[in-house]
């Protein structure tokens, strides 16, 4: 087989992802294209390849913990929600924020996303909750709100790692030679230029209550506008019920890394550790919801799973992504990228380029679950033979 077709897999993702806006096209023709490739360029034993790759990805107990993590967390955060925790919290935040100034009031709305870093949308509908009024009352723009959670929430979730995101891009890394995964995952966190640059933009723009362009103009025309604040719309709760589960999910976390690495974190099994650690703050959520009487108690087992159903779309990205880097693995398409970069004259220049290629996947098909799993394929061989 020529070296270049070898390429074939993931330049079609690209495009197709480009294309059709739709990452689960891309990701899926991506892998019955590599199939095809590893089944003598014959599309139907490609397409049964497919299906038994697929299955092998549950061979590897780190990508079945990965894909049981993304599952449970999304009952983890139904819970958390219908026993009045992420209510709760809102309302906490607002009160002991102090949140009397523009300042102060987007400063909250940054610590809330950073605080609530277990996952993306749960941060962002959380924080969006809790800022809106906040906004309103101060009469700051609601673009200018969905700046602030977006470029706080993402980054945040991609920083700390103790959530989907870590577990995710962990099970991608680990198809490769590269020592000890978790150890390469967490030096990689002081060299996320994107996301350490954008929350340092949100906390200048929140910190000295500056606007510029298009964002200062729609600042302006609220701040002229007299129209009627509306009313709060933040719920009731405790706190305790969102505060516990996720003191239990990060503790844990940390705790049992550091128990498997035998008292060296870094050396502990990550998707074990996460995986633990959420089942044991699922638990404490089912508890807690059982203990508030907010919904009867023959119910809080389909609650669980409705939250699981949530996540499912999230899920299946994951999946598709591990079985493409698997399959990619066996084409040699790591190889081929590895003997391409040793070659290229400008290697320093990689980064950049890998960078911008992201920027319109994740643009083009609005998924940032799909870019890592197409891109990261790609990005390590390139990395390893530079």
């Amino acid at each position: 087989m020529a070296d270049w077709l070898t390429l074939l897999p993931p330049l079609l993702a690209l495009a197709i992802a480009v294309w059709s806006r739709n990452v689960y096209w891309a990701l899926g023709l991506a892998i019955w294209t590599s199939e095809t490739l590893n089944a003598g360029y014959n599309p139907a034993l490609g397409f049964l390849a497919s299906v038994e790759r697929a299955v092998s990805v549950f061979g590897n107990e780190g990508n079945t913990r990965i894909l049981l993590f993304c599952l449970i967390i999304g009952a983890l955060i139904e819970y958390m929600r219908r026993s009045g925790g992420i209510a709760g919290m809102v309302d906490w935040l607002i009160r002991t924020g102090a949140a009397g100034t523009r300042r102060r009031a987007g400063s909250v709305t940054v610590l809330t996303g950073m605080l609530i870093f277990v996952e993306t949308n749960i941060s962002l509908l959380t924080t969006g909750i809790m800022g809106r009024p906040l906004f309103d009352r101060l009469k700051m723009s609601r673009e200018r709100l969905a700046y602030i959670i977006d470029s706080t929430s993402a980054p945040v979730s991609i920083l700390i790692l103790l959530n989907g995101w870590g577990a995710f891009v962990l099970g991608l890394i680990s198809e490769y030679d590269l020592g000890n995964p978790l150890s390469v995952l967490v030096a990689t966190i002081p060299l996320n230029f994107y996301a350490l640059f954008t929350l340092a933009g949100v906390w200048f723009t929140v910190l000295g209550d500056r606007t510029f362009g298009p964002m200062h103009s729609v600042e302006r025309r609220v701040w002229a506008a007299n129209d009627d604040v509306p009313e709060d719309e933040s719920g009731s709760g405790s706190a305790l019920n969102m505060g516990l589960p996720i003191l239990v999910l990060v503790g844990g976390a940390l705790g049992l890394m550091l128990w498997t690495g035998n008292g060296n974190m870094l050396e502990g099994s990550g998707s074990q550790a996460i995986l633990w650690a959420v089942c044991l703050a699922t638990v404490v959520a089912f508890l807690l919801l059982a203990r508030s009487g907010n919904e009867p108690k023959g119910t809080l087992i389909e609650i669980g799973f409705k939250g699981m159903g949530d996540l499912l779309p999230a899920v299946t990205v994951i999946f598709l992504a591990l079985v493409l880097g698997a399959s990619l693995k066996a084409l040699g398409t790591g190889e081929v990228l590895g003997g391409m970069a040793a070659n290229i004259p400008f290697a320093w220049a990689l980064p950049a380029i890998v960078f911008v290629v992201a920027g319109v996947t994740s643009f083009t098909t609005g998924t940032s679950w799909g870019t890592y799993g197409i891109l990261v394929p790609v990005a390590i061989p390139l990395a390893l033979g530079s």
